[in-house]
């Protein structure tokens, strides 16, 4: 197996160390691939390749920049299946999955090839006879993108396609945990021509590519998805350059249902919401609030449906829940349920994981585990677990049902399922999320805003949105 490489500059180049880390099948511990391990100085000569692109590649025609990225598009989609199997080898989740991650990130892609040609300025009534006032949308310069293990491809094409299309240069930083993903959509981006120093790829440390990043003025922007802690400390060291930031942070989703929903509706959606990646998503359900009258039908059918949920390597056929991360996911997950039902919640099913590798830090698989009875005071409630355990929690009424799930500092996505209209916009409305799936688990789609209130977040990816904190607002007043 050959190692991977960088792409700064035009060119596939090796760490100035010389030295690379392995990236392990999270399901078996094999070694999935070796990528260069990259620091400071890699990243700097990033920044100066983008820095010198971008002047160049800022004065194309949106339509130039469009077919640059039809045409990235047109070859992810030939090589789906390759993407996938790579995806699910770096990642571990399902084959079927990894597939549908691949079109929904591409999909990023040919939307934002359209919504190049669409960013608009305007001209303002003058309040003199010889002036003219003239708005202009100006690209925001070199912009760094850091995204996380969970979604591989789809979070690095939610970044770079509508950075490209606005007209900036892009460092990409991926996760550790998964850059092979990445890395192919690299070389996809390199056949599709794009200038040398529009796009580079780093790997390597995170904390001394971050610096280099966060120190250098010529980077102009950061986006970033990850932990809310981590978003923090880079909100924080952005504030020294004064750089644009977007941050898709942390979330504790509440599932709310209804005396009024579909019960058989609202367990479909519970299940396409906490199971999907193994529960391993930010806008995964994680506090499952059900109306005292409908709590016993929806956790007796709960029960049948997680039971029934097939836990193994996401290259099997019929897997549906994959494995967890690393050692560290699987602890967490562990210890959340462990505390749970110290404090006095029932088991409904799962409850148990398990190790098979010979790995340390590979082959943790975790069962569907569904919980009632649970608690404002367990960890569960309080924290984003990341795993595939659902805690069920009732409430009376409306107005309580909005209250708890309310009570967070996050403040990502929501679910509602009612089959009352005047609940589900009052309900809605009340809500204190970015995101809120009506009778829907599964909400995300490229062409809508996808950002979260509270610490889940600064800024939106997606829908004419996401491409906003791309551009500057110049203001032209001429003289005539």
């Amino acid at each position: 197996m050959e190692n991977s490489l960088m792409f700064i500059d035009g060119a596939w180049v090796e760490p100035d160390s010389g030295e690379y880390f392995p990236v392990l099948n999270p399901a078996t511990g094999e070694l999935a691939g070796s990528v260069p391990n990259g620091g400071y100085a890699e990243a700097v000569r990033a920044i100066d390749a983008a820095h010198l692109a971008f002047a160049d590649w800022s004065a194309h025609t949106a339509e130039e920049r469009a077919e640059y990225l039809m045409t990235w598009h047109r070859l992810i989609m030939q090589n789906l299946d390759d993407l996938a199997a790579t995806l699910t080898m770096e990642q571990g989740k399902p084959l079927a999955e990894a597939k549908g991650e691949i079109g929904y990130g591409a999909k990023f892609i040919e939307w934002y090839a359209e919504e190049a040609k669409r960013v608009y300025g305007s001209t303002i009534p003058a309040s003199a006879r010889n002036k003219r006032v003239v708005v202009l949308r100006q690209p925001v310069g070199v912009v760094a993108a850091i995204t996380p293990w969970n979604f591989p491809a789809a979070m690095v094409t939610r970044k770079i396609a509508p950075a490209l299309a606005a007209g900036c240069t892009v460092i990409l930083k991926p996760a550790e945990q998964t850059p092979l993903t990445s890395i192919k959509l690299y070389q996809l981006l390199e056949q599709a021509g794009l200038p040398k120093g529009v796009a580079n790829l780093v790997t390597g440390d995170a904390v001394l590519i971050g610096k280099a990043f966060m120190e250098d003025s010529r980077v102009r922007k950061i986006t970033f998805t990850g932990s809310t802690e981590v978003g923090k400390l880079l909100m924080k060291q952005a504030a020294d350059t004064m750089k644009n930031i977007s941050l898709e942070l942390g979330g504790h989703a509440p599932f709310l249902v209804f005396d009024d929903a579909d019960v058989e509706s609202a367990v479909k959606g519970v299940i396409a919401s906490k199971f999907r990646n193994a529960g391993q998503t930010c806008i995964c359900a994680n506090r499952i609030l059900v109306q005292e009258g409908a709590a016993d039908r929806f956790i007796a059918l709960f029960k049948k449906e997680a039971s029934a949920l097939k836990v193994g390597n996401g290259l099997e056929e019929g897997t549906v829940i994959g494995p967890l991360i690393d050692k560290a996911g699987y602890e967490k997950v562990s210890l959340h349920v462990q505390d749970a039902l110290a404090k006095g919640a029932h088991l409904v099913c799962g409850g148990e994981g398990f190790h098979q590798s010979d790995e340390e830090d590979a082959g943790y698989f975790y069962q569907p585990t569904v919980l009632s009875g649970v608690t404002a005071d367990m960890r569960i409630m309080q924290e984003e677990t990341f795993g595939p355990v659902a805690p069920v929690v009732t409430f009376k009424t409306e107005e309580e049902g909005i209250r708890m799930a309310n009570d967070s500092v996050y403040g990502l996505a929501a679910y509602v399922f009612t089959e009352s209209l005047s609940r589900a916009i009052r309900v809605g409305e009340k809500l204190e999320f970015g995101i809120v799936g009506i009778n829907d688990g599964a909400p995300s789609t490229a062409q809508a805003p996808f950002g979260g209130f509270k610490e889940s977040g600064l800024g939106r990816e997606g829908g004419k949105e996401g491409i906003e904190s791309f551009l500057e607002t110049k203001f032209m007043s001429i003289g005539i």
